[in-house]
């Protein structure tokens, strides 16, 4: 693994919340993900699957954990199965878990190799009633790909037409979207880490810069930290900040442009989200500095509302509203243009068009039931815009805050957002780059 080691507490904590979950007599199974094909022979470095990580901490492919709290004997009521090391895998795949390392990392007593998988699964399944399977409900996911958990469902329903079956997923995205005290500090190293990546990089943007130079400085800073990014990073200059999920970053960054990095790191699976937008030669002119203000009040106004008990389609009309009155004060929108509007159409969606906050976790867009209240222990997005394409540029501004009993905690507090600042930042380097006469 990249990252430090976790106390395995956390994954035992986790095992025990989803178990006191279960009913009696049931029968819970979470494989690993699909290492995912490039071409050719080619493939890629597989994502581990959140909930197999949340549980568990294992990120081996081939892994399946397997829960039974009810089993008649005590050693199969809770059973990890890896992929056994041999001489030929370590040749050629590198370090795969022994038996004692994923107990260790687990803190699963039971450490079965996969080819025990087949029987011991029988013998629970001819024992047990409720069989617990899991599958993508993410309410945005396009499943077009079949997964590894897909074709077990498939499998395991064809060769047991008359059990009982359940979905695993809705009681872990209970489970996930609230966040532990370990879970939290995993969220906040992310979040540090992508502060150090955004100060680096205001040491190096200047007129002529490559979005794609700028990128670099960032994944220089993650990889030195043992993160990585935590999604496609967005560097976009000027209007490209306009489209929402810019990733060409490809362009040069000019002088008077706006430069919008909608950028983060992850770090041992645990995500942060963060977006800026910078004066690419250290000076907002009158106009980006207006609307730079009005995004920053309204980011500030959005996180102070959201708090346990407000329901998410709440927040974020509430958010409309504020972004609305920024708008109206900026001149993009007229009174007339609000009293006129077609209430499934508001004016504001011309200038903010997407959505002010999502849950946060192992994933970045994360699991959680969002027709539920907020409650404490949420992690959200912070994330509202103004896009003016016939200005030919965009601020959003971004940060990842931490739902608690009173106000939210912003996780990126001491990342610089203040226009002053960013500027006071970015002027010692232009100064050295071009001195002024």
């Amino acid at each position: 693994m990249r990252h430090e080691a976790i106390a395995s507490t956390l994954f035992i904590e986790n095992r025990a919340r989803l178990k006191s979950r279960l009913p009696t007599g049931s029968l819970a199974v979470v494989n690993a993900n699909d290492i995912p094909p490039t071409n050719a022979d080619g493939t890629k470095i597989p994502t581990p699957n959140s909930d197999l990580f949340y549980l568990s901490g294992i990120e081996q492919e081939e892994t399946i954990l397997v829960l039974a709290p009810d089993a008649f004997d005590e050693k199969m009521r809770e059973i990890l199965f890896i992929r056994e090391p041999n001489a030929h895998l370590k040749t050629w795949e590198g370090h795969k878990h022994p038996k004692t390392e994923a107990q260790s990392i687990s803190g699963v007593k039971e450490i079965r190799w996969l080819t025990e998988f087949p029987a011991i699964f029988h013998k629970l399944m001819c024992e047990l009633t409720h069989v617990y399977l899991n599958t993508n409900e993410h309410g945005r996911a396009v499943i077009e790909v079949e997964t590894r958990e897909a074709r077990f469902v498939q499998q395991v329903r064809t060769k047991y037409p008359l059990h009982e079956y359940r979905r695993l997923a809705r009681l872990m995205h209970e489970l996930r979207v609230v966040k532990s005290a370990a879970e939290l500090a995993l969220i906040q190293r992310a979040c540090g880490i992508t502060g150090q990546g955004f100060r680096r990089l205001l040491r190096t943007v200047r007129p002529g810069t490559m979005e794609f130079a700028a990128e670099a400085e960032l994944a220089h800073e993650f990889i030195g930290h043992r993160a990585h990014f935590a999604y496609n990073p967005i560097i976009a200059a000027g209007a490209n900040a306009c489209t929402l999920h810019y990733n060409q970053n490809d362009q040069p960054c000019r002088d008077g442009d706006l430069l919008l990095l909608d950028v983060a790191a992850c770090y041992a699976n645990y995500q942060s989200d963060l977006t800026r937008t910078i004066p690419v030669n250290g000076r907002f002119t009158p106009r980006q500095r207006q609307v730079y203000d009005a995004v920053l009040r309204s980011l500030r106004a959005v996180t102070k509302a959201a708090v346990p008990g407000k329901l998410h389609k709440d927040w974020q009309k509430e958010s409309e509203q504020i972004v609305e009155e920024e708008l109206l004060r900026l001149g993009l929108l007229k009174p007339r243009e609000i009293k006129r509007q077609d209430p499934d159409r508001p004016a504001v969606k011309k200038y903010f068009m997407h959505g002010v906050g999502h849950p946060i976790g192992l994933d970045v867009h994360d699991v959680g039931l969002l027709k539920q209240p907020f409650a404490p222990g949420w992690v959200l997005t912070v994330e509202p815009g103004i896009y003016i394409p016939e200005e030919g540029f965009a601020v959003r501004l971004e940060n990842t805050v931490v739902l608690t009993a009173g106000s939210p905690i912003d996780l990126m507090a001491d990342i610089p957002i203040e226009a002053e600042e960013i500027e006071a930042l970015m002027q010692p380097r232009l100064e050295k780059i071009s001195p002024r006469r």
